[in-house]
């Protein structure tokens, strides 16, 4: 219970780090760390599978690709210009938002029907990934694609979604410049930030 406590803390530690560090690549090392300490906690929740699964492909994967991103986003030709602060405007609204989810999910909790578990347990020892034990990988994909098929679907939706937006926003569309001539000084900027970058 104590090493349970202690890996919650580091993971809550570390997300607050990834938020709050000044350096993109700060926040990467500390979103390995928060990696990490889930991948241990899912570990002592017997959840093997998991666990294996969050070190690939959290950690091995999607890590590496936030990796080339900062670095890709980093070696622009001209630093980006700062923008107003939006951030006072959508306080209040998310502050609304959170409070009422978190409404939401004790009204759900103070009116749940209790569930007497000793039924539906399984067993909790036994060799991993066998039918039947806590956290293999059996159960998992039983779950996955049974009980939780609608919502895995509706994932798969949003990602899909969400990469057709970034082709949409990030295609090879040349931006609109009203004249020939604007465009050749767009042109000569350009050209211009980048010999200045590479002094």
């Amino acid at each position: 219970m104590i090493a349970f406590w202690i890996v919650g803390i580091v993971v809550i530690a570390s997300a607050v780090w990834t938020i709050t560090a000044k350096k993109p690549v700060y926040s990467v090392v500390a979103l390995l760390i928060n990696f990490g300490a889930l991948a241990v906690l899912y570990v002592s929740l017997s959840a093997e599978f998991l666990a294996v699964m969050q070190i690939i492909v959290y950690s091995g994967a999607i890590l590496v690709l936030f990796v080339f991103v900062i670095a890709l986003l980093s070696s622009g030709v001209a630093p980006f210009s700062l923008g107003p602060n939006r951030l006072p405007r959508i306080a209040v609204p998310a502050g609304i938002v959170v409070l009422a989810a978190l409404g939401f999910l004790v009204y759900a909790v103070l009116h749940a029907a209790p569930v007497s578990m000793a039924a539906h347990a399984p067993a909790t020892t036994g060799p991993v990934g066998t039918a039947g034990i806590f956290g293999s990988v059996a159960d998992f994909g039983k779950a996955l694609f049974t009980v939780q098929l609608l919502p895995f679907e509706i994932t798969a939706l949003i990602l899909m979604v969400a990469v057709i937006g970034v082709v949409a926003l990030a295609g090879d569309q040349v931006p609109y410049v009203p004249s020939r001539r604007r465009a050749a000084q767009v042109e000569r900027a350009a050209r211009e930030a980048i010999l200045r970058g590479g002094e």
